[in-house]
């Protein structure tokens, strides 16, 4: 829908600055025989798997479809096992392609821009493509040629040859950027094609599915909120003998030591039976324990 479009331009945005920042301020090509292949990949492929690993993560779907389980009950048929697997593929497809955003930007805005291709290449250019002091080792054509990234290290007399070779390294980068691009934009259109063709429901259909399930999920978190936030609300007040922002409190409660270190604590998830868990130590001592106690009697009238 528009939301995950103006989503994924937003990403692609983000990782455009951030890759010109990113170059801007850390880059800085070694120039040296050996180190700027690794360098020069490092600062490609890296940062895109950082960012590949980070969209999976952030996608609410990736952790619904990790932690979904069946339930045990559930009677298993061939064509229900199908039908699952044909949903996690497409599940999977989806949040491969919502991932894909900030990578595969960052490698076309980096490929488009050249500099981390010519460091990493230089080295590896043809030897036809280089024209001055022929008669040197293979060693030292190396040397000379990783250097290339460097203009400062680039005695004068191979400056010619130098811009040739960065200009040559340039194109290729570029062309590999719109190339990337294009598979890039083919392969999304082709996907929605045959998405829409292996749909069971009618354009105007799935439209209103889509409607249906966003405004689910927004009254669905509604609902969690508030329930929880009433749920939490009883435990509150069976421990303090108030909830906050109550008015007119006659009296408030003062837990014991004992009841201090009952709620304190890391462990904040406990199975209680095969269908239930304590969510907290507040929750689990509020189901447990009887709010007896020392109360305080609280003045109306400041």
């Amino acid at each position: 829908g528009k939301e995950v479009i103006i989503a994924n331009a937003i990403i692609a945005i983000l990782t455009i600055g951030g890759q010109q920042l990113f170059s801007f301020f850390t880059f800085s090509c070694p120039c040296h025989v050996g180190q700027n292949l690794v360098y020069g990949l490092a600062f490609l492929g890296v940062p895109a798997l950082i960012l590949l690993i980070v969209g999976y993560a952030l996608n609410n779907q990736t952790w619904r479809l990790i932690m979904g389980k069946r339930p045990h009950f559930e009677r298993v048929t061939s064509s229900n096992r199908l039908l699952k697997c044909k949903l996690v593929c497409f599940v999977l497809c989806s949040i491969t392609g919502r991932a894909l955003v900030a990578p595969v930007t960052w490698l076309a805005v980096t490929l488009i821009n050249g500099s981390y291709y010519i460091c990493a290449v230089s080295e590896f250019v043809p030897v036809h493509y280089y024209g001055a002091a022929p008669n040197v080792t293979a060693g030292e054509r190396s040397r000379i040629l990783a250097a290339f990234p460097c203009s400062q290290l680039v005695p004068p007399e191979l400056t010619r040859a130098r811009d040739e070779v960065i200009l040559l390294l340039r194109y290729q980068s570029q062309v590999a950027g719109w190339l990337l691009i294009a598979v890039v934009v083919i392969t999304v259109f082709l996907s929605y094609c045959l998405a829409s063709c292996f749909s069971p429901l009618s354009f105007l259909h799935f439209r209103y599915w889509s409607s249906y399930v966003h405004n689910e999920q927004e009254l669905f978190d509604e609902a969690t909120e508030q329930h929880s936030r009433l749920y939490a609300m009883q435990h509150v007040r069976k421990f303090f003998g108030f909830v906050p922002g109550s008015e007119n409190v006659k009296e408030i409660r003062i837990p014991s030591l004992r009841e201090w270190q009952a709620i304190s604590g890391l462990a904040f998830l406990k199975r209680v039976d095969e269908e239930h868990y304590d969510y907290s130590l507040l929750h689990d001592w509020a189901l447990k324990e009887r709010a007896s106690g020392k109360y305080l009697r609280i003045d109306e009238d400041p």
